[in-house]
């Protein structure tokens, strides 16, 4: 039998993560089916996805097991760790003032601006020239 888990959506720039949370784990991060280290390879991306769990202290209660599509490498971890705080806030409601405290609650909206007629990129301009 599978055991119980819970669901969270994590979304941030064009990245869109299903993240679930296994309870009765050991911790185990699984990313697009690869080692979570291993599919983030930059020092530091796995513990800043981890901090909900860290803060909560749950950080050895549950395996994460994550889809992640879309975007890059910052955009999928942000929202990885977005669909994680939402996952927990699914097992514990009491747990959503701490989250949203440690800023791990909010989805950021910032996105790509596009590109006007005209420009070169969404605001620069091609460069004057007088003569």
């Amino acid at each position: 039998m599978a055991a119980q888990y819970y669901e969270g959506i994590g979304r941030r720039k064009a990245s869109s993560a299903r993240v679930r949370l296994i309870s009765g784990g050991s911790g185990v991060l699984t990313i697009n089916d690869k080692d979570g280290s291993e599919y983030l390879p930059r020092p530091g991306d796995v513990e800043i996805l981890l901090e909900p769990l860290n803060v909560t202290g749950n950080s050895k209660t549950y395996d994460i097991s994550v889809h992640v599509q879309g975007g890059g490498i910052t955009g999928q971890r942000d929202a990885i760790q977005l669909g994680i705080a939402r996952a927990l806030v699914l097992i514990d409601p009491d747990l959503k003032p701490q989250l949203r405290e440690g800023d791990y609650m909010t989805r950021d909206a910032r996105v790509k601006e596009r590109k006007k007629p005209g420009l070169k990129r969404a605001r620069k301009a091609p460069t004057y020239t007088k003569r």
